[in-house]
């Protein structure tokens, strides 16, 4: 078996590779979304703390 071969999945490569490419998109954008939600949650808590150390 050679490449071109492999990369044709046997006549299935738009739904092989097109699955990896919808979980690949998916992956990226829950990190971004753990980024994004790390950061808000460090912001609320820093403003707690300030709060919390006028008091």
């Amino acid at each position: 078996m050679n490449l071109p071969e492999f990369l044709d999945m046997g006549h299935y490569a738009p739904y092989v590779w097109g699955s990896y490419g919808v979980v690949a998109f998916f992956m990226v954008v829950e990190v971004i979304l753990l980024v994004t939600k790390r950061r808000s949650l460090l912001k609320s808590i820093t403003r707690l703390a300030r709060l919390n150390s006028k008091n």
